[in-house]
């Protein structure tokens, strides 16, 4: 019933007194009323009172829950507008932060792109650079399995050596020696020591077999033939490129190659004692440099020692003109003397004349002659 009640409208109340009010009229206006319908309609009103009452209650009722739904809905409006400020200021601030990561990230990426792009342009010079390398490595190949041709490449390879230390002057190029033999280069030195002639030839095809064999009897093959080639080479050089009188007492032989000096000094100290005995001295382009710059010093030494000498010489000579210098000054100081005197003389002659001429300007030709004055 309070559930039914509580759904009827805000007007009810009131037309249902109007109702009532309306019936009672009627009822009044007719007098044969029973009693009972009068004991109803007390009991009516009576309920009417109650039910307006309470209608009254619910309508007051309705009205705090109206204020109180309309006070929380605007507090509750209110908590949502400021949840709505709060998430709209959280939302812009990350969005605010997802921008600038975003930025971040995009920068970052380009710059990891550009750096992939020089990795990659840095990988592609050396791509190019490995392909340009492995084209000259096969060349050189080709070039070191020909005998005459990699004989070229080190006496070329010598060659630049020496050019890049020595003068023209200091060095011969394919000299040829008293006996015939042609050096492939011939170093000029003052004596002593003299000339020295260097070789660039070396039995290359011995040490790659050397380098190439596998098993145990075929390097022992192996390095006893490179042992002998060497060796031969050694005593050849000595017999050919060292001539008293004409040459140094030693001579060289170049290595174009630094491994091979290293396997020679570490793995065959008895070809080096050899070499060493006949005064040949085996050489790779490291040392060769160092003996160049040595024999260029030298040479240098020899060229002051004779420009000393010239110096000297002409010194001496000079010596001489200033004492022949000296004796002809002192001769002229003579004959400045003499002139001084010569003129002093001539002063005095002059200043006689002049007394005469003033005596023969005083004489009268009217005046008795006067006694001549004695001179």
């Amino acid at each position: 019933m309070e559930a039914l009640l509580s759904q009827w409208p805000a007007w009810a109340p009131v037309a249902l007194v109007l109702l009532l009010a309306i019936l009672l009229l009627v009822l009044a206006r007719r007098s044969a009323v029973p009693a009972e319908l009068a004991a109803a309609v007390n009991a009516l009103r009576d309920q009417q009172a109650m039910l307006a009452g309470r209608l009254d209650q619910i309508g007051r009722d309705q009205q705090a829950q109206a204020m109180a739904l309309s006070a929380q809905e605007a507090a509750l409006a209110d908590r949502l507008a400021a949840q709505e400020r709060a998430l709209s200021a959280a939302v812009d601030t990350l969005k605010e932060r997802l921008d600038a990561r975003l930025a971040s990230a995009a920068q970052a990426t380009l710059e990891s792109l550009g750096k992939v792009g020089e990795r990659l342009a840095v990988i592609d010079q050396a791509q190019r650079t490995i392909a340009a390398l492995s084209e000259q490595v096969t060349g050189l190949q080709t070039l070191l399995g020909n005998k005459q041709a990699r004989g070229a490449f080190a006496e070329a390879q010598l060659m630049a050596l020496v050019r890049d230390v020595l003068a023209p002057s200091e060095y011969a190029e394919q000299h040829t020696l008293s006996n015939g033999t042609r050096v492939d280069c011939l170093l000029k030195l003052p004596d002593p020591p003299g000339p020295v002639g260097v070789d660039s030839k070396f039995p290359l095809e011995a040490f790659r077999r050397l380098r190439s064999a596998e098993a145990e009897a075929d390097r022992k093959a192996a390095e006893r033939q490179f042992a002998a080639d060497v060796l031969k080479h050694v005593r050849d050089i000595a017999a050919k490129y060292i001539l008293p009188g004409e040459t140094a007492d030693s001579a060289l032989l170049f290595v174009p190659s630094e491994a091979v000096y290293a396997t020679l000094h570490a793995e065959f100290p008895a070809v080096i004692e050899e070499a060493f005995r006949r005064r040949v001295w085996i050489v790779s382009p490291t040392t060769m440099m160092a003996i160049l710059n040595t024999m260029r010093a030298v040479a240098r030494d020899a060229r002051m020692r004779r420009e000393a000498r010239t110096i000297q010489y002409h010194v001496e000579r000079l010596a001489e003109d200033v004492r022949r210098l000296a004796e002809r000054v002192e001769q002229l100081k003579r004959h400045f003397g003499q002139a001084q005197e010569d003129v002093r003389q001539i002063a005095i002659s002059t200043e006689k004349i002049e007394r005469q001429a003033e005596r023969i300007a005083e004489v009268r030709l009217d005046d008795p002659p006067s006694p001549l004055p004695t001179p």
